[in-house]
């Protein structure tokens, strides 16, 4: 794969010479510029927490902010992701981490004025989560003009090892530099905005296929988009499957925690289980390749629906930290898998000019589950223990994974290299 894609006369095509990641030139600058835009995220999130623990000493205040960063997901991200199918990508990156950047600091301006509100904090919080919606989706949707076909597992793989990793590093570095000074976290996300802004700068392929100018309403866009998913089965029963599949996954921390309060673990021990068990993630990505190339869709999902369902169990038969530690890594392992095989397929079968619009729509779905999720996870957990509440879940889960198995268009789904070229 060459470094950067050639000039023609048409548009510009991603590499096609399929030689090692770390030698594709754009692909480097995109990832590099993510891992560290990631662990700058990573920082500011604790600090966001703290520093709002600081002025108002409310966790409602926290939670507050939580809403106001889930709001854009929900409302925004089918007209982001149609926009992201007219726009150029690449200057749309630009101008939501330039602004993102700008955002974090005017707290660090304000902070040092000694004029911070709690009102400005949830105003950058709203921007900031508003701006990653279109960012994420435009990242999202370039992968595969910067990356040829065969190589999107193991870039899939590859940024979420980095997702996986900064959300490891990130907190301790963040308690660190909060001990420095509060606004440094702040800084510290800010400048590693700037890097990603200059890391898209140095980038030549272009993120999108030439395309022709809008010239009909945006909804018109949006219900194209819902159209040719609804067209699309294997497509629209992953959308949904992940989504189902979302409602009990986004509770698992909570579940562990939980779980090993009730084996007397200490806080610093919970946060180290989830620490190793974080490291399942990792290895999951990584293996999520292999899987991706080697065995056909409809197996390897199948496989993995029952086997996470069948894992769930074991949490609630943990009798030392230990054992919960490991049924938690495996967990997570096969989860990631799952995440790498099912972003590859969508992203093959899914044609340029309809990139963003199919992510929108999954956004919505998949994220709009998580609070759904969380507060299912939380009523079960108090009304019926840990131990219940993962046999509930493993129940559910089984139940997604036989009508996930008994469905005829993902049995039949080919390997990923017989997969049909979309335009």
């Amino acid at each position: 794969m060459a470094s950067q894609a050639e000039e023609s006369s048409g548009h510009q095509q991603p590499p096609r010479l399929a030689v090692p990641l770390w030698q594709n030139r754009s692909y480097l600058l995109l990832a590099g510029g993510q891992a560290i835009s990631e662990v700058g995220t990573h920082v500011s999130d604790l600090a966001y927490i703290l520093l709002i623990l600081a002025l108002t000493h409310s966790p409602a205040q926290v939670g507050l902010v939580g809403v106001l960063e889930l709001l854009p997901v929900l409302l925004l991200s089918l007209h982001a992701g149609a926009l992201i199918d007219r726009w150029d990508r690449k200057r749309v990156m630009i101008f939501c981490d330039a602004g993102r950047a700008f955002c974090l600091l005017s707290i660090v301006v304000t902070f040092a004025w000694g004029h911070l509100t709690i009102f400005q904090i949830y105003l950058v919080a709203l921007i900031e989560s508003t701006l990653s919606v279109f960012f994420d989706l435009a990242e999202r949707a370039c992968l595969r003009n910067v990356v040829p076909r065969e190589q999107l597992s193991e870039a899939s793989a590859q940024n979420q090892t980095i997702t996986y990793v900064s959300a490891l590093v990130g907190p301790p570095v963040s308690g660190a530099l909060y001990g420095v000074g509060q606004a440094f976290p702040f800084l510290t996300d800010a400048l590693s905005y700037v890097a990603s802004v200059l890391s898209l700068l140095w980038i030549k392929v272009p993120f999108q296929q030439q395309r022709q100018p809008a010239s009909r309403a945006l909804w018109k866009d949006i219900k194209e988009g819902f159209r040719w998913l609804n067209s699309q089965p294997l497509l629209r029963l992953m959308t949904l499957m992940i989504g189902a599949l979302n409602l009990t996954a986004i509770g698992m921390n909570l579940i562990v925690v939980v779980l090993a309060q009730q084996l007397h673990a200490t806080a610093f021990a919970t946060g180290l289980i989830l620490a190793i068990g974080s490291i399942g993630g990792i290895l999951g990505g990584m293996l999520g390749p292999f899987f991706a190339k080697r065995f056909r869709y409809g197996m390897v999902i199948s496989l993995i629906c029952w086997l996470t369902a069948l894992i769930l169990p074991l949490f609630a038969l943990a009798s030392n930290l230990l054992i919960l530690t490991l049924v938690l890594t495996l967990y997570l392992i096969w989860g990631r898998i799952m995440g790498v095989i099912n972003f590859t397929y969508r992203t093959v079968l899914t044609p340029d000019e309809m990139q963003g619009r199919v992510l929108g729509i999954a956004s919505l779905i998949v994220r709009g589950s998580l609070p759904i999720g969380m507060a299912l996870t939380g009523v079960l957990l108090q009304h019926f223990g840990g131990t219940m509440t993962v046999l509930i879940f493993a129940a559910y889960r089984l139940l997604v994974a036989l009508i996930v198995t008994l469905n005829s268009h993902v049995r039949n789904a080919p390997r990923l290299a017989e997969l049909p070229s979309s335009s």
